[in-house]
């Protein structure tokens, strides 16, 4: 493609509207196709949000879409104005000190694992946040881990809270129970 440049009266060169428009629809439909290709959420919302933006949707046609305030949408639209695509996604892995607040690091991960996998919580019952947070605490020696840190490591580690399955209360006796097993066949 050829460029063609104006000149305007203080100097300054611009394409022309016609090579202008073309290249915000080329940069809209790369934006579309990124957000189609995204896997993680945060950067897919991201994306989503400049994509409709360069599609022509305003700013609060955009952040009623993805359910942000307005002041995110455009904290987003100045993030890829100034740093392109790889200004978005999810920045809070990078926050200063967060390996060092970690309650666990890779080999206390490791050890929960194990614990999850042994069998039953000190006390009894079933692995829950709550008896995951008191385990971090008995092993870290921290004096208070919230319940729901207890919860995020809990899913961390690929566990996933395990409850009984409620029973009824006023269900069959075993002689009913057979009953039913020999008319359902």
């Amino acid at each position: 493609m050829t460029t063609n440049y104006r000149y305007t009266e203080s100097g300054y060169i611009l394409p022309s509207m016609s090579e202008k428009r073309s290249s915000e629809e080329l940069e809209s439909a790369r934006l579309e196709m990124l957000y189609r290709k995204a896997t993680d959420p945060v950067l897919r919302t991201h994306l989503l949000m400049v994509w409709r933006m360069s599609a022509g949707d305003s700013i609060r046609e955009v952040a009623r879409m993805v359910g942000y305030s307005q002041k995110w949408v455009r904290e987003i639209a100045g993030r890829y104005e100034r740093e392109g695509v790889e200004g978005l996604g999810d920045r809070r892995h990078g926050n200063p000190g967060a390996r060092q607040r970690a309650l666990l690091d890779e080999e206390g991960q490791a050890e929960l694992r194990e614990a999850l996998l042994k069998g039953s919580p000190p006390g009894g019952g079933m692995w829950s946040g709550p008896k995951v947070a008191r385990w971090i605490e008995a092993r870290t020696g921290a004096q208070k881990v919230h319940a729901q840190r207890g919860w995020e490591y809990l899913r961390k580690v690929g566990h996933s809270p395990q409850v009984p399955r409620p029973s009824n209360a006023q269900g069959a006796d075993a002689s009913e129970r057979e009953a039913f097993k020999k008319s359902s066949r």
